[in-house]
């Protein structure tokens, strides 16, 4: 074994080790979409005498998460955003309407001493009806929550009083307690009690006890207060009471809710479709390339490991979308190889003589610039989506960058140190054939002998392209683009029925339950879900839409996910997605004039535009939500157009590169025929992905993967019948020569185990 060789072989070794063992030991952080739960995002408000800052942010945090952890929800987590949002996530919390009001009210805490109507009008005096709804006359404010410590909860199990609360005061709250009630106890009746009112509403007024001195009150720093409560009510009271007041008020602006068995499903799901997908492209793989697909294919499997590894051990959340980025780059993974093989079958069937591993290793080093570029393409697409985009489709950002990487280290180690081992080997050596590399394919060989002037005819393909284009506008204009709750703002709730309801039946119990205007359509894979968007709709409104179809349903109904986006952030989604659009056009434009020149640069661009345009006319046309999952897609179409042009542009230059007085339309014509086997055969390996997903996954799994199913099938069309052509045109007009040819290697001294020199 040669050097080199012993060294990659302990690092994948070190690598695939390290990976198992993480992978073994740490469970992977699932987000509230995969695992179920709640998620409320909510915003801070300016106030009188107080501004919403990172300040005043992160003392209403510390308040909100007292609330929270009150609640007692495992594993639940308070996280500020930017400036002005906190995130608040409950694993497994289903129902958001006592989770949002536990834990979103603005709490201006006070206490009160009651009055009577004997007593004389005092100043700030109002009426408001007590927790029984009877109306009682309060006092000024005596107590305010800052003199307000912590508030627990008990149960007395010795005098069989049932649940109490156990309030302890802070700064001179015990003393101001001291007097108020000193006072109570030497009045009769409504007098003696003391009530709480948090955001204008009367939680408790408990009554001083008759044991209680007059003018002496109750001392020591702290309370108790008894009623009727139930468990859930005493606890969630010492919630309210212990949070005290918030710093500055706080408003929902997006609410999350995700039934645990639609995460259960997609998990599954994924999975079905990784496995199935994975299976057949292995199994096409092999096929192409015998006994070097076979390994590729067993590095494929540690790709999964790898990948899997790195997520985990960075802590990184897997949300739905980052599950099907994950789903999807195992179909890139194939990419690398693929080039490197096909590079390698080029190199073998130029020298025979030579032998197969020095053609394989020539194949590794040429073909390492079409591949440091299409995944640095790839890796700007995911960095635009982890920086602009915003909520799960960041973490199809973190999935697909650590996809991309672990897909190298999968390819360029893993399957290098396989491939090299087994061509070294004598009876697999003698045998060319065997090994895949033996032969250039029959797509290559019939290209090669028709040779094709398909640049001849680029006015043709630019206007077939054109009328593509054309058609997508004329949906986008016409119908419109069906814009979810992310990007508009309102509410969307499916509901899930154990009888498949008529959607007529449907919309007549949601116009019966007050909603006449909202929008009623069938979700699901499958169809046998009800959708419910409309702008305004509270947690009450929800529960009240569940009851009417309910009623009006032969079967069970229950809520499988609930998404609730506030107008002003629902804009500033919006906002975001242009700009990640734009930004991923700039970036991309601005890296392939680096790498390549103006003129290929651009006309990759106007292809990846060409792209977009034509997927999202595609979504328009059928009618499919325009929503986060839609944009992760779009981005992911980006970095796959340009992943195409770009290799094609790589081998044009390499033949302008040797050829450069000659004519640039048949260099590139050449170089668009070369690079065909790679593209059938890489396109193969994501569409077997795909089309498990798209087969297998859910709602939102199925759209994402028909995007890019779309955008896979116009993305190879656009790299030879858009991008070329347009380089071509916009390089007759250019006065660029060609790039200078590199200078000729020295030859490398031959390893053992060679059957010739390399070069």
């Amino acid at each position: 074994m040669s050097r080199p060789l012993a060294w990659r072989t302990v690092l994948a070794l070190a690598i695939i080790i390290g990976s198992v063992w993480v992978a073994l030991t740490q469970p992977a952080k699932l987000g509230l979409d995969l695992r179920g739960g709640t998620q409320i995002v909510l915003e801070t408000r300016d106030a009188p005498g107080v501004k919403a800052n990172r300040k005043s942010t992160d003392r209403a945090l510390e308040v909100l998460r007292k609330r929270v952890d009150a609640l007692g929800v495992a594993e639940s987590s308070i996280t500020r955003s930017g400036e002005r949002r906190i995130i608040v996530e409950l694993p497994d919390v289903q129902d958001p309407k006592k989770a949002a009001e536990a834990i979103g009210r603005t709490a201006q805490l006070t206490a009160h001493p009651v009055l009577t109507n004997d007593n004389k009008p005092v100043k700030g005096q109002k009426i408001l009806p007590d927790e029984s709804g009877q109306p009682i006359k309060l006092a000024p404010p005596a107590l305010t929550g800052a003199g307000i410590g912590s508030a627990n909860a008990s149960l007395d199990t010795q005098n069989a009083l049932g649940w109490y609360l156990t309030v302890d005061f802070r700064g001179n709250g015990g003393k101001v307690w001291e007097q108020i009630t000193a006072k109570a106890a030497c009045a009769q009746g409504d007098e003696r009690r003391i009530a709480f009112v948090l955001d204008g509403s009367v939680i408790s007024s408990p009554q001083v006890q008759n044991d209680v001195p007059c003018n002496v009150g109750i001392s020591g720093g702290s309370t108790q207060i008894t009623g009727s409560f139930s468990a859930n009510e005493a606890k969630d009271l010492a919630a309210l009471i212990q949070g005290g007041s918030l710093p500055v008020p706080v408003e929902t602006i997006e609410q999350r809710v995700v039934g645990p068995t639609l995460g259960d499903e997609a998990i599954e799901a994924s999975w079905k479709a990784a496995v199935i997908g994975v299976i057949l492209t292995g199994l096409f793989i092999i096929w192409m390339y015998r006994v070097v697909g076979f390994l590729a294919t067993i590095a494929l499997t540690t790709y999964g490991v790898i990948s899997y590894a790195a997520l985990v051990a960075m802590g990184a959340t897997l949300t739905l979308p980052g599950l099907a980025g994950f789903v999807l780059a195992i179909g890139m993974a194939v990419d690398a190889n693929v080039l490197v093989f096909e590079r390698a079958r080029e190199e073998y069937a130029a020298s025979p003589r030579r032998g197969v591993r020095p053609a394989l290793v020539v194949g590794f080093q040429k073909a390492w610039s079409a591949i440091a570029d299409s995944n640095i393409t790839t890796l700007l697409a995911a960095g635009l989506l982890f920086f602009l985009a915003a909520g799960p489709v960041r973490g199809f950002g973190v999935t697909l960058t650590i996809g991309v990487l672990a897909s190298l280290i999968s390819a360029l180690l893993v399957t290098r140190v396989l491939a090299e081992w087994a061509v070294s080997r004598k009876f697999v050596a003698k045998r060319p054939m065997l090994t895949g590399l033996g032969s250039t394919g029959r797509i290559r060989d019939w290209l090669e002998r028709r040779r094709p002037d398909l640049m001849r005819r680029r006015g043709l393909w630019l206007a077939i392209s054109g009328v593509m284009v054309v058609a997508a506008l004329a949906g986008i204009i016409s119908q419109g683009l069906n814009y979810g709750v992310e990007f508009t703002g309102g509410r969307q709730v499916v509901y899930t029925t154990t009888q498949k309801m008529d959607i007529d039946d449907a919309r007549e119990a949601v116009a019966g339950a007050g909603f006449p205007r909202a929008v009623v359509q069938t979700a699901g894979r499958t169809g046998d879900d009800i959708s419910v968007r409309t702008e305004k709709l509270s947690n009450t409104d929800v529960d009240k839409i569940q009851k009417a179809l309910a009623d009006k349903s032969d079967g069970k109904v229950a809520k499988e996910r609930d998404e609730l986006i506030g107008p002003s952030l629902g804009s500033e989604l919006r906002q975001k997605a242009l700009i990640a659009l734009g930004v991923a056009l700039a970036a991309q434009l601005l890296y392939l004039a680096f790498r390549f020149r103006l003129t290929f640069g651009a006309g990759a661009v106007i292809a990846m535009f060409h792209d977009v345009i034509i997927v999202t006319g595609v979504f328009a046309w059928t009618g499919k939500p325009i929503d986060g999952v839609f944009l992760a897609a779009l981005l992911t179409v980006i970095g796959y157009s340009v992943n195409d042009s770009v290799v094609v542009f790589d081998r044009i230059r390499e033949l302008w590169r040797d050829d450069p007085d000659g004519d640039f339309a048949k260099i590139a014509n050449l170089g668009a025929l070369q690079t065909v086997p790679r593209t059938v055969n890489t396109g193969m390996g994501a569409l077997f992905i795909l089309a498990a997903l798209a087969l297998l996954g859910g709602d939102s799994l199925t759209d994402f993967a028909i995007a890019l199913l779309v955008g896979i099938l116009v993305g190879t069309w656009s790299s030879m019948f858009t991008a070329t052509p347009l380089a071509v045109v916009f390089q007759g007009r250019s006065r660029v020569k060609a790039p200078r040819a590199k200078a000729p290697r020295r030859p490398a001294q031959r390893q053992p185990g060679d059957s010739g020199a390399v070069v």
